[in-house]
């Protein structure tokens, strides 16, 4: 008996050893997970999307002419005066080449209207002797009349006919100027680019149209900066008052169902080191297509947003400048939030895993406003509960767990 306990015991002392450590190698292992605390706190949902600045009241300076423009002097960033700040002059435009046949038929005409201007001038001096010699038959009826020579009906058809005969001399000197005008027109007619410079180099004066700011503000951008030929209503400079700055911000059309004037805006990612505000002025009702950048089609519609902190912390905006847009569509000043990676689906209800008394514990949550960063929880957590940030597979409800430490 005594050697069959004595090997019992030493067969014991073996295995229990063995089977403590293979109970101590395959016990469940505490999962490290990272924990995060429901903490009360204002909570915002967003619309976030990129937009640009522009002046409220734009201006663009055409030609009111047609013309050559002058060398544009003024440039982006100058100020200038309402009706008084000239920002381009407008010549007269050159006359354009004479082909072969343009050039024979203006010399034609020009010949015709010497033409017809001698043929005036003859006309002129008839009509004139014919005056003459009936203002003598006047004097002559005049002096007979007195003698009693002749009838007084003689002197009046004497003083009819130097009436008439004055009347043709003032159509015939009429003709004659019209003639002189048509002749004038004629010889313009030959007027090619090499005369009009020549013209020009000896003096003669060019008449010019100054084109003037039409409001106070500074100058955007130069259309059309060198000189040349412009057409009436050809811009020549866009004039605004940067002062006065509205932000566009083309939002997806399931985007702007949601945003409402007034609604307060955040401007972020502008340039500036501080955020700006601002608030929405108007959701425009047209939508438009564009094409995104992978070459999908998206419904925008664009959104007007008003700046509403002084000018002075916004002084180096300008039109067309790039900004990046938070609208608040909702809020909330006392939120019970969780980060948004805590939360998952359990069938149809959201869900989280609580970590309670070192072990994982599911709970059914009720979800309010949710954002890209956090969700409000409304029932089924409390607050300063730690809850497991990103659960893995192998958290499961009664699961342990351990904190991870450091990194």
């Amino acid at each position: 008996m005594r050697a069959g306990v004595r090997r019992a015991l030493a067969i014991l002392a073996v295995v229990l050893p063995v089977a403590a450590g293979l109970v101590y190698l395959f016990r469940p292992q505490p999962v490290p997970v990272d924990l995060v605390t429901a903490a009360h706190g204002p909570m915002e949902v967003t619309v976030d999307d990129q937009g640009w600045t522009r002046v409220r009241d734009l201006y663009v300076v055409s030609a009111p002419v047609d013309g050559r423009i002058r060398r544009v002097d003024v440039r982006a960033g100058d100020a200038v005066t309402g009706g008084a700040g000239v920002v381009a002059t407008i010549e007269p435009a050159d006359p354009s080449f004479l082909d072969v046949r343009s050039r024979v038929r203006a010399e034609a005409e020009v010949a015709a209207a010497e033409a017809a201007l001698a043929l005036a001038d003859a006309e002129v001096a008839r009509a004139q002797a014919e005056l003459g010699f009936a203002r003598a038959e006047l004097d002559r009826a005049a002096e007979l009349a007195r003698t009693r020579t002749a009838s007084p009906r003689a002197l009046d058809l004497a003083t009819l006919d130097v009436a008439t005969r004055e009347a043709a001399l003032a159509t015939a000197e009429a003709e004659r100027r019209v003639r002189h005008h048509q002749l004038t027109t004629a010889r313009a007619a030959l007027i090619d680019p090499a005369a009009a410079a020549a013209r020009a180099a000896a003096g003669e004066a060019v008449c010019c149209l100054p084109v003037t700011a039409p409001v106070d503000g500074q100058v955007l951008r130069v259309l059309t900066e060198s000189e040349g030929v412009v057409t009436a209503g050809t811009p020549i400079v866009e004039i605004g008052d940067t002062g006065d700055l509205e932000v566009v911000v083309p939002l997806l059309s399931t985007d702007a169902v949601r945003v409402a004037p007034g609604a307060p805006v955040r401007i972020v990612r502008w340039g500036g080191e501080e955020e700006l505000a601002g608030r929405v002025r108007r959701v425009e009702p047209y939508g438009f297509t564009k094409v995104s950048a992978l070459g999908v089609e998206e419904q925008r519609v664009n959104v007007i947003i008003d700046l509403t902190d002084p000018p002075g912390r916004r002084a180096s905006l300008g039109h067309g400048f790039r900004v990046e847009v938070r609208i608040v569509v909702r809020a909330s000043d006392d939120a019970l939030m969780l980060p948004a990676g805590a939360l998952f689906r359990d069938g149809d209800r959201w869900a989280v895993f609580a970590a309670t008394g070192g072990r994982a514990e599911l709970r059914h949550v009720t979800v309010g406003l949710v954002n890209e960063r956090a969700a409000e929880i409304r029932d089924g957590l409390e607050a300063g509960t730690p809850v497991v940030l990103h659960p893995g597979d192998r958290v499961a409800d009664g699961v342990p767990l351990v904190a991870r430490t450091g990194g």
